[in-house]
């Protein structure tokens, strides 16, 4: 049990800092964090002739261009809009200080052990006693492996063994609603509008998300790992069909969550 690890007072004074501003009088939702999952020297998971940083780069580019188009009075922010390799703790810190409302971090999925598995799934930060959950956060967690000193920035998680995950049982998450009602609307959207085959929504515990300070979102919008699936990630209109769903699911939310006021 030697990973297991004791939240720092830096981590404590984070978490029981912030606070949700939901329902705050005139409260509203004019900033988002768009996060390209991996980059640079991390290409993430890879299908037959393409890798995750690129896809999830596009989409990334794409749904921030259809929210500065139809909502002008949202800011958008990239953690990253090239292929570059932001640390998991560099993006979630751009979003702490900037005051993001939302933080969306866009992925693509693999199943090596089949390529009949297919579809998209929504993540909010927590645990799932679903293995295959964990082995998803697992996955994109060991990206830290490629940061210099990550054992101290990430206080001596190693995202290879599951006994370090009881870390995350000790986190309350201020923003699940609101994060829950998100990742609701993106799969909604997904499965009704998109056409295409929506997986649910999950709890996993996401590095990158952990660290953030407001509602947020990790979205595997397909798996590299299903030739068709491949194919349909790489087309331009169909990376278009999916930024659009999830702007839709971003709009409404906005549309609720301002409507409190």
């Amino acid at each position: 049990m030697k990973n297991i690890v004791v939240i720092s007072c830096f981590s404590i004074a984070l978490l029981l800092g912030s606070f949700s501003t939901i329902g705050v009088k005139d409260y509203r939702i004019d900033k988002i964090v768009i996060d390209a999952g991996h980059g640079g020297v991390d290409s993430g998971t890879y299908g037959d002739f393409s890798y995750e940083k690129d896809v999830a780069l596009s989409i990334a580019l794409e749904l921030g261009e259809i929210i500065n188009k139809y909502l002008p009075d949202v800011e958008v922010i990239y953690t990253r809009d090239k292929d570059s390799f932001p640390t998991l703790e560099e993006r979630a810190d751009l979003a702490n200080q900037n005051g993001a409302d939302i933080f969306l971090s866009i992925h693509c999925n693999s199943a090596p052990y089949s390529k009949s598995v297919h579809g998209t799934e929504s993540y909010v930060m927590g645990l799932n006693k679903t293995q295959a959950s964990l082995e998803v956060a697992m996955r994109e967690n060991s990206v830290i492996e490629l940061e210099e000193n990550y054992e101290e920035n990430y206080e001596g998680i190693d995202p290879n063994s599951p006994e370090s995950y009881i870390l995350f049982n000790l986190y309350q998450n201020s923003f699940l609603n609101n994060s829950l009602n998100l990742a609701n609307n993106i799969e909604t959207q997904f499965a009704k509008r998109v056409g295409r085959k929506s997986r649910g929504v999950k709890q996993a515990p996401f590095l990158v998300l952990w660290r953030t300070s407001m509602p947020s979102v990790l979205v595997e919008v397909g798996f590299l790992s299903n030739p068709k699936e491949e194919i349909d990630l790489n087309d331009d209109l169909q990376q278009t069909y999916i930024a659009s769903g999830i702007f839709r699911a971003f709009r409404d939310y906005k549309k609720e969550i301002e409507s409190m006021n």
